[in-house]
């Protein structure tokens, strides 16, 4: 009988399980999108129930389309979008509040007072992160501070907290009946609460934003021979699987591209934009405002460390042009409409709807659409939708360049957008180095099938996953250094109209 290995890939906007062959292909393949709720301007919260519900719905689909059941599959990985945060009762599973997400900036104001005086950096020499309503820790203390039941049975150790893979884990495990509580080293790099050299919970910082410790999950390697639990027989699956590979989404993305090398770089075009750096067993401090964030680990082996820029705003772009703005009917069509026109018209769009994040880390700031004039049309929009992400991806590698003494020489690339041949071949102008395209897009699950099957002996080691990477296209840079050097400047000058646009009461 063959066997496979399922990924769970718990994304910002939807749910989905595909099931990966050893050649990495994949066999079957569901998805189910969750609602986005925005109560108030910047405020993001998704139901941690209805992704649960989801969950379950998209791994029986993906199995009925593929006409497989349970039994053969190996092993199940985990991957997920990080940050985003949810606390709930242990006793019975119901979340306390819905999950507050990645890209919600209601902790502004906690995240003021924790820097205090000594400013956005107190912990970076710890976490590797500055203090920004990205991260998860702010986001419990917003919980607790809310929601009095929260705290109360955080306090009785009836509280559980975990990111989206904890949760998910927690209850394909078992959940209320011993189901596991656990998180990933990259997942737990996210949380600004976890000491990056000792990959532990930092008590110092717990203790300034008043956490409590049986709150937490247990931190585990990415890759785990020792299975954190097994699916339950009754399950939609209806077989002992174990559950033994998680990574936050970049990081999967990064395994699925086989960037296992020092030097080596992807870029992730999905709801935001996520370059990541790998500089091997070091941490890598940052001077020009990235990340210094875990890559993965295997069990028994040090850490791989990475350097991060961060977008929040790139296929959500396209998104708010087809849903607020109605100027297209699906995502494929901004192409289309972009097409019409040779340029952007002098129009540049700053998608700051939360501030913006590496390597400005300005809260500060909000969304901008810079250069209108009466020739600028619907197609110079949708053509600065789509420069947008790529002139934000050319911040971080500006940054990324001088934090890491290594200059970019080529750029892997995944997600949703990388099936833009316009902007993949803009993005390769604007750089001025070849983008690559794998012949497997969906790199995101493709990592974390990897780090399961790693786990179980699915795939023996690193090289037999390298040798499964095959390229599909790749762009190279046609665009005269005056255009390029022009089109910068235009984006500079947007950048500076975003700042202090939200005047925060001291």
């Amino acid at each position: 009988m063959d066997t496979y290995i399922g990924a769970l890939d718990l994304g910002t906007t939807s749910n989905r399980f595909i099931v990966f062959n050893h050649q990495g292909r994949i066999i079957g393949l569901d998805q189910m999108e969750h609602e986005q709720i925005f109560p108030q301007p910047g405020w993001v919260e998704h139901n941690p129930m209805e992704i649960w519900q989801n969950t379950l719905k998209v791994i029986a689909g993906s199995l009925e389309k593929a006409g497989l059941s349970g039994k053969t599959l190996t092993a199940i990985g985990i991957t997920n979008q990080r940050e985003t945060t949810v606390v709930w009762d242990k006793n019975n599973g119901r979340p306390f509040y819905n999950a507050i997400v990645w890209q919600c900036t209601r902790t502004d104001d906690i995240c003021r007072r924790l820097a205090g005086e000594a400013g956005q950096d107190r912990f970076r020499k710890k976490t590797g992160l500055p203090i920004s309503p990205y991260f998860s820790g702010p986001k419990i203390r917003w919980i607790l501070d809310h929601v009095p039941e929260a705290e109360s049975a955080a306090q009785k150790g009836d509280a559980f907290f975990g990111t989206i893979e904890s949760w998910i884990i927690w209850w394909l495990t078992g959940g209320p009946d011993g189901g596991a509580h656990v998180t990933d080293v990259t997942n737990a790099s996210r949380t600004l609460l976890m000491n990056l050299n000792t990959l532990e919970w930092d008590e110092e910082i717990l203790s300034t934003l008043d956490i409590p410790r049986q709150m937490l999950p247990r931190i585990v390697p990415s890759v785990d021979t020792d299975p954190w639990g097994f699916t339950s027989k009754n399950s939609v699956l209806g077989s002992a699987i174990p559950v033994c590979g998680a990574l936050g989404d970049q990081q999967a993305a990064l395994v699925g591209q086989a960037c296992f090398d020092i030097g080596e770089a992807k870029n992730t075009y999905g709801t935001g934009c996520f370059l990541l750096l790998n500089t091997g067993h070091t941490p890598v401090a940052s001077n020009h405002g990235l990340l210094t964030t875990v890559g993965y680990q295997i069990r028994g082996e040090k850490p791989v460390y990475c350097l991060e820029g961060s977008v929040a705003i790139a296929g959500a772009l396209v998104q708010w042009l087809r849903d607020n703005l109605g100027l297209i009917a699906t995502a494929p069509e901004v192409e289309d409409l972009a097409r019409t026109v040779e340029d952007n018209g002098g129009a540049y769009i700053v998608p700051a709807f939360s501030g913006l994040f590496a390597p400005y880390w300005r809260a500060d700031a909000r969304g901008v659409i810079a250069g209108l004039t009466r020739f600028v049309n619907k197609g110079h929009i949708a053509r600065a939708v789509l420069e947008a992400c790529a002139y934000q991806t050319l911040d971080i590698v500006k940054a990324m360049n001088k934090d890491s003494k290594i200059a970019l020489t080529q750029l892997k690339v995944d997600g949703g957008m990388v099936a833009n041949e316009l902007l993949m071949q803009f993005q390769a102008d604007i750089l001025d180095v070849p983008v690559i395209r794998p012949r497997i897009a969906e790199t995101t699950a493709l990592g974390a099938a990897y780090a399961a099957g790693l786990a179980v002996g699915y795939w023996s080691d690193l090289k037999a996953l390298k040798q499964n990477w095959a390229e599909d296209k790749t762009w190279r840079p046609q665009m005269q250094r005056a255009d390029r050097e022009k089109g910068i400047q235009g984006w500079k000058k947007a950048v500076k109209r975003t700042f202090d646009w939200v005047e925060f009461n001291e």
